[in-house]
């Protein structure tokens, strides 16, 4: 008995554990927001802001360029996540339902395009962008987002497109319906799901994504990564302001996965082991 209770409760315990463990650095990052700078730089650690206070929130949104730096990432990533959705949900289409020649080397070259550091573009990108009069621009970073996201994109809606029978679509197309018109009126309320998750994924690479533009963005054209560095007085880092920043910077992704993690979680799955 004993060990069999043991048996089914180590699972749990192994869960609790991590949890804790990943969890924690979020909620001291909160906590450290609401607390008055006594208690952030005391020694001994206060757990919970009693005297919680706005003050760092305050500072943090009263950041010149604070709400022009917000309205570029929203824009950049949008838009990079936008386009990305359109192009990849056509090429995916064209990769599970028609027969081409090259079809698997594009294939392939999406998959190694996925494993690629995108790191090692930022010179090339920021060389395209200075040669073409685009720096400080939102252009070449909603571009250079758009690459990011766009092969686990087409590789996650081509198993959701694999996964649909062919035989819904041909019998749209028997009932006089347009390869095109099947794949909209058929086809594509199936791939909510993945479109959710990819969706998500992409914003979520697209909001974070710090080095291309502290290279090629260094006035208007910055976005909130960049401006989480600006938390520096001449006497060190501005903690309180910076655990308020960071909580507003993670404000959006928590929301938009709120709404969207039951079709986001099972997205992911579904699209990467059908097809």
């Amino acid at each position: 008995m004993r060990r069999s209770l043991i048996g089914r409760s180590w699972p749990n315990v192994v869960a609790v554990v991590l949890f804790v463990f990943f969890a924690f650095p979020v909620y001291w990052m909160i906590s450290t927001a609401f607390k008055p700078t006594k208690d952030i730089i005391s020694k001994t650690p206060v757990f919970v802001p009693f005297d919680a206070t706005l003050e760092h929130f305050k500072t943090a949104v009263n950041v010149p360029n604070f709400w022009t730096y917000t309205a570029n990432s929203f824009i950049v990533t949008i838009l990079a996540v936008v386009i990305s959705l359109v192009i990849a949900t056509l090429a995916s289409f064209a990769i599970a339902r028609m027969r081409f020649r090259g079809r698997k080397v594009f294939v392939l070259v999406i998959m190694a395009a996925q494993m690629a550091p995108w790191e090692v573009m930022t010179i090339a990108v920021y060389l395209i962008s200075r040669d073409n009069q685009m720096l400080n621009s939102l252009v070449p970073l909603t571009a250079f987002y758009m690459m990011m996201v766009l092969p686990f994109t087409i590789w996650t809606l081509r198993g959701f497109i694999a996964a649909v029978p062919k035989e819904l679509e041909e019998s749209a197309m028997v009932d006089g319906c347009t390869r095109t018109q099947a794949f909209v009126k058929v086809i594509f309320p199936l791939l909510a799901p993945g479109l959710m998750s990819t969706s998500l994924f992409g914003f979520i690479t697209a909001w974070n994504e710090f080095p291309l533009v502290l290279i090629i963005n260094k006035t208007d054209g910055q976005t909130l990564p960049l401006w989480l560095s600006s938390f520096q007085t001449a006497f060190g880092n501005d903690w309180g302001a910076t655990m308020a920043a960071s909580t507003l910077f993670a404000l959006p992704v928590l929301i938009l996965f709120v709404f969207l993690q039951r079709k986001a979680v099972g997205g992911l799955t579904d699209g990467a082991v059908k097809g």
